[in-house]
């Protein structure tokens, strides 16, 4: 277990200033899939942008969030669709680098 000194108020584990704390995420690694309603409100923005002029980006998050929560079943069916599809990139990219 790593031995813990005080700098100041806050802990710091010595192990943590050694090896620089968390791992380093790979640079070439995939990107992860998006989800349905990534795409979604990627393809929403700018309406409920135009929509609501003075809303800050809190507000337009709310707004997709309410739009989305809106929807059938049957209208997230592409948004699902291009998830689905993208999650399969990801798992293809990801066993091609794990070897």
């Amino acid at each position: 277990m790593a031995k813990e000194t005080r700098s100041g108020d806050a802990k710091v584990s010595k192990r943590a200033s050694v090896d620089g704390g968390k791992k380093r995420k790979d640079p070439n690694a995939p990107k992860r899939g998006r989800s349905a309603y990534m795409f979604f409100s990627q393809e929403q923005r700018s309406t409920i942008k135009e929509e609501n002029p003075d809303a800050s980006f809190g507000d337009i998050g709310r707004l997709l969030g309410q739009k989305w929560k809106g929807l059938t079943d049957e209208e997230k069916k592409p948004y699902n669709d291009k998830a689905a599809a993208d999650k399969q990139r990801y798992e293809e990219e990801k066993a091609m680098m794990s070897g």
